[in-house]
């Protein structure tokens, strides 16, 4: 079997076999190719995947799951965090996974502790998350370029997943196996609820008559992740940050009358972000009084 012994090495061109022609599976598929590895199979089932296939993967074959597994020496686990276990399980009870095989998921919130009912077959586990938003197309093979992920495995196979990352374009980043759920509700709480909480934002403005919601926003939230990620807490501007308990009255009694599905959302980031001033010194305890008492009141409304 193909090692390394230093993360300086470069991996041994690998036979890899794709397990789910997704958004992720496909992309990553297509740049462990063109890293120069062989993709020897794929497996897909929908229109879509089949699609994400040909047009990332073209050439690679189609095949059943324990023929994609068979006989590859790394395999890409890229399925849905719930499905993950029993397809392991399932792999190791017939038989399908190779001693020495590499046997790579794609899941943030799972570590290598997934891989447990595979014990018995000896495997090499490796955790690699993205730590991006995929589209499944060729824009995605860009993207990964200085993009993190998230690397958990065995100390001795510690080089070779992080040069793997490498290969990809991406930045290796370890993360300890209990710190997996920490890690992977960290991205989902900053990209995930960014979206819903951007689209609510695009929703009020489309309300007040904006044309183009976008080009209002886009300068805005860019200034206002640059100077978060600098900054933390002390990019923080607004009328919570400033105790403005008088506007923030009138945007929840508009948001009762206009948006009453936002308005649950709106209270609760209120209160999270006061209680983040008051941490970090930004908003003094008696300017903040008046605001949460008003915070309060309207929650127990909801």
């Amino acid at each position: 079997m193909p090692w390394v012994s230093t993360p300086h090495e470069r991996p041994a061109r690998f036979e890899v076999g794709i397990v789910g022609a997704g958004r992720v599976g496909a992309v990553l598929g297509a740049a462990l190719r063109r890293a120069g590895h062989h993709v020897t199979g794929v497996s897909a089932v929908s229109r879509a995947s089949l699609e994400r296939a040909a047009t990332l993967l073209p050439g690679v074959p189609v095949r059943p799951i324990p023929e994609v597994v068979s006989g590859a020496h790394l395999v890409v686990l890229a399925v849905p965090d719930d499905a993950l276990a029993d397809l392991v399980a399932g792999l190791s009870s017939t038989g399908t996974f190779t001693p020495g095989q590499l046997v790579m998921h794609t899941s943030g919130a799972h570590g290598i502790g997934v891989f447990e009912a595979a014990a018995a077959s000896d495997i090499v586990p490796l955790a690699l998350h993205p730590a991006m938003t995929f589209t499944g197309t060729a824009v995605d093979l860009d993207r990964l370029h200085d993009c993190c992920f998230g690397v958990t495995t065995v100390d001795l196979a510690r080089p070779l997943g992080e040069a793997l990352v490498i290969e990809m374009g991406g930045d290796p980043v370890w993360i300890p196996e209990g710190e997996r759920v920490t890690y992977h509700a960290a991205l989902a709480h900053g990209a995930n609820h960014l979206v819903t909480l951007v689209a609510q934002s695009m929703q009020l403005l489309t309300e007040a008559g904006v044309e183009d919601p976008a080009r209002v926003l886009e300068p805005l939230l860019s200034a206002a992740l640059s100077n978060t990620l600098q900054l933390g807490d002390a990019a923080l501007t607004g009328p919570v940050a400033r105790g403005d308990a008088g506007t923030v009255a009138g945007h929840v009694a508009m948001l009762r009358r206009v948006a009453p599905d936002i308005r649950p959302t709106y209270l609760a980031l209120a209160r999270a972000t006061a209680q983040r001033a008051l941490l970090s010194g930004r908003l003094r305890a008696v300017t903040a009084e008046p605001l949460l008492e008003l915070l309060a009141h309207e929650e127990d409304e909801t």
